[in-house]
């Protein structure tokens, strides 16, 4: 479970105690990587360390921690120079649930908040997990997923007739840290396959049991697959057939 007396101190030194009384304009464009960055090392002693041409996030007792909120193949570069020397932990936020506030680019209105219908899960990591595929069986590489509840402000600049679609992201605010999801080794990804998956199933099956878009458990059986936790064993029609593999 995360600490959330931890979190809240981290909250309240990057955004402050009243936060819209310092209003969206002094709100940083990257609140969710300094927040967590202040979570997992409150000490800034830890934090922005030069390592090997690069700059670690935090650098703790002899390991990396890097807070990446997506595009995880600019982690290439590091990840080559870390993982040979240092046990790094990538942490990875998802938006569990979140809530969107819309601010009028000339005037810097804020628009009344609005929940979302989409919903976070630990899934939504794999297609990051696929950038990085050539690292994920080093043994000094291991993940943190942060789900969160946040407030996404967005910017009224999008081409379509209401100016959303296409708009902005300005900055996301973390309201509420529910849950960590850890792999620390292989056999941590079994987590990922739905119990109910006992026989052979396929990425349509994978989908719907673990409620998901069938693009993104294509993507997480291709990781799961490589990582050794399932087995292709046939083929029904064009599609592979999977099994979970024994441990």
């Amino acid at each position: 479970m995360p600490d959330r007396e931890a979190f809240e101190a981290a909250k309240k030194k990057i955004i402050g105690i009243d936060r819209q009384r310092l209003g969206i304009g002094t709100l940083s464009e990257k609140t969710v990587h300094a927040i967590l960055k202040n979570y997992y090392a409150p000490n800034e002693d830890h934090q922005e360390i030069p390592i090997e041409n690069y700059v670690a996030d935090i650098y703790v007792q002899g390991e990396i921690i890097e807070i990446q909120t997506r595009q995880f193949n600019k982690l290439r570069g590091k990840l080559a120079a870390f993982l040979p020397q240092y046990p790094v932990t990538i942490v990875y936020p998802i938006p569990r649930e979140k809530w969107l506030i819309w601010i009028d680019a000339e005037s810097g209105e804020l628009s009344k908040k609005r929940k979302s219908p989409a919903k976070g899960n630990p899934y939504m990591v794999f297609p990051e997990l696929y950038k990085i595929k050539a690292f994920l069986k080093h043994p000094n590489l291991r993940f943190r997923l942060a789900l969160m509840d946040m407030e996404e402000y967005k910017l009224l600049n999008g081409w379509s007739k209401d100016k959303k679609k296409g708009a902005s992201r300005y900055d996301r605010i973390p309201t509420e840290f529910v849950r960590e999801v850890s792999i620390d080794c292989p056999e941590d990804y079994m987590q990922f396959v739905p119990f109910e998956l006992e026989d052979a199933f396929t990425s349509k099956d994978f989908a719907k049991a673990a409620h998901i878009p069938v693009s993104l458990s294509q993507v997480a059986l291709n990781i799961l697959y490589h990582m050794d936790t399932v087995d292709r064993v046939g083929k029904k029609g064009n599609l592979y057939l999977y099994k979970p593999k024994e441990l």
